[in-house]
């Protein structure tokens, strides 16, 4: 520990963020970086305590908390403390690929079991780590790294986001030669589609993608595993396959009114404005656009808020976010203690920028839509909403409406944001891998192959939907399975 008394010395400070009506003007990331001395100052506040509950990556009362790549915090703290930029890199890529991915949208399960949040602020640790990768880049520590010796061993990787990035960089580190096959028209997945520019530019996506191609990795865009390259002639030409497609097979509402236009997923809302962004700066006008229009989103979680911040940044005249749960306290409850972690209100970036130039928080909570009415010409124009309430009935927890309760609201453009239902089952199907209940790919437990030989799945289509974090855990799990079952035993941590 370089710093003894650095968490009673120094208060946390966090990275300081653009004002909502300068950042809505763009598309760009809004919270600039500390100043190094700062930086150092608060990798100085890490006690290095005796035990580190933020590299834990366990699940307690249904709920992880602590780093699913168990993080070596507390070294790269102390190394970034003492301005050791290259050892703190070090000690970093031993637990994660990529962590200018996780320093920008993890939700940090590493500060909510962080000691010092025991009885003041935790530590700012995914700044912390955001800060080294980012200038171990400046200091040119960062540079391709292909392996000296090929394997001979072919492994195909089916979908391009964080876990199938994070299995072809370990498996390729390893020797192996990886092709990783994309259906959209750029790599990246989750990380360039489905995550808004504002969160997670998309140069920073491309960097890490380059370097990863420069160390021999192959990306072939715009093929459709299962659909437009057939299942069969993939495993006769690989030796292994590795299946990370995601979970993108959304929720829909079945309501009266469904079919009125301007209904649409909130996937494909969020992907068609990052596309034309990166395609045209938004010039195409290839995008669903929420200009001028009172917009509506079913979900409260993060794909529902970066729905707020965009719809905002594209012009919205109003913004509603409707949640089915109740509001979540402010602080921690007495059943609710660290390190679980906190089931608290979370006002995010996009409901901030509504308070802010809208004059209200968008969430309604124990809300849901009930109706949708179109106008003459099929148009959305208003939904009919109702208020829930929970009660108990013959022991169980129920959800009702509330009768009387209904409103009508103004509304051209409803997104939905009510989660994922799996993996869209084509490409398994083509292999004629299993499914389970949740509609994600069978595996036995803690294991990563799939009932077919030869082939793997990892990310959210064996997990489901999840965090960018337990994805690269997930592929890098899997890819020293695969290791492992190519060569007989494995090296890769």
């Amino acid at each position: 520990m370089g710093k003894p008394t650095g968490f009673l010395d120094y208060e946390r400070k966090a990275a300081p963020g653009v004002e909502p009506a300068e950042r809505v003007k763009n598309f760009n990331e809004f919270h600039p970086p500390l100043a190094m001395e700062e930086r150092r100052r608060q990798g100085g506040r890490c006690m290095d305590c005796g035990v580190p509950f933020c590299q834990s990556g366990v699940q307690l009362f249904g709920m992880f908390t602590g780093c699913p790549l168990h993080n070596l915090t507390p070294e790269w703290n102390d190394l970034l403390w003492r301005g050791n930029i290259k050892e703190a890199l070090l000690r970093l890529k031993k637990t994660n690929n990529f962590p200018e991915f996780t320093g920008r949208v993890c939700p940090a399960l590493c500060e909510a079991a962080c000691t010092c949040g025991l009885h003041g602020d935790p530590v700012t640790v995914r700044e912390n780590e955001l800060s080294i990768i980012e200038a171990a880049y400046e200091q040119g520590l960062i540079a391709p790294a292909p392996p000296k010796v090929r394997s001979g061993k072919r492994v195909a990787v089916v979908g391009s986001g964080p876990a199938g990035l994070a299995a072809a960089d370990q498996l390729n580190s390893r020797g192996h030669s990886v092709t990783v096959f994309e259906r959209a028209d750029r790599p990246g997945g989750l990380l360039t589609y489905g995550i808004p520019n504002m969160k997670l530019e998309k140069r920073f996506v491309k960097r890490r993608l380059d370097l990863m191609a420069a160390e021999g990795v192959e990306f072939r865009t715009g093929t459709d595993v299962g659909a437009d390259l057939d299942a069969k002639a993939l495993l006769r030409e690989y030796d292994a396959v590795v299946l990370c497609c995601g979970a993108k097979r959304p929720r829909d509402l079945n309501l009266p009114g469904r079919e009125a236009k301007g209904v649409h997923f909130a996937v494909d809302f969020l992907t068609a404005t990052t596309k034309s962004l990166l395609d045209s700066n938004l010039a195409d006008k290839k995008f669903i656009s929420a200009r001028g229009k009172n917009v509506v989103i079913v979900g409260g979680g993060d794909t529902g808020n970066d729905c707020v911040g965009t719809a905002i940044r594209q012009g919205c005249k109003s913004v509603l976010q409707l949640e089915m749960m109740p509001k979540a306290p402010d602080t921690r409850t007495p059943d609710n203690p660290w390190p679980q972690w906190p089931k608290v209100c979370k006002t995010d970036y996009g409901q901030q920028e509504s308070i802010a130039l809208l004059g209200r928080d968008p969430r309604l909570y124990q809300t849901t839509v009930k109706e949708l009415k179109a106008d003459a010409r099929g148009n959305l124009k208003a939904v009919v909403t109702v208020e829930l309430e929970f009660r108990v009935e013959n022991g169980r927890r129920i959800i009702a409406e509330r009768p009387g309760s209904e409103k009508t609201l103004p509304c051209e453009l409803l997104l939905i944001a009510a989660g994922f239902l799996g993996c869209e089952p084509y490409t398994a199907s083509a292999f004629g891998v299993k499914l389970g209940g949740r509609g994600t790919v069978e595996t036995p437990i803690g294991a990563y192959r799939t009932n077919v030989e030869k082939v793997f799945s990892a990310g959210d289509m064996r997990r489901g939907q999840s965090l960018v974090v337990w994805a690269i855990a997930e592929g890098r799990a899997a890819a020293r399975e695969v290791d492992e079952y190519l060569m007989g035993y494995t090296t890769l941590p």
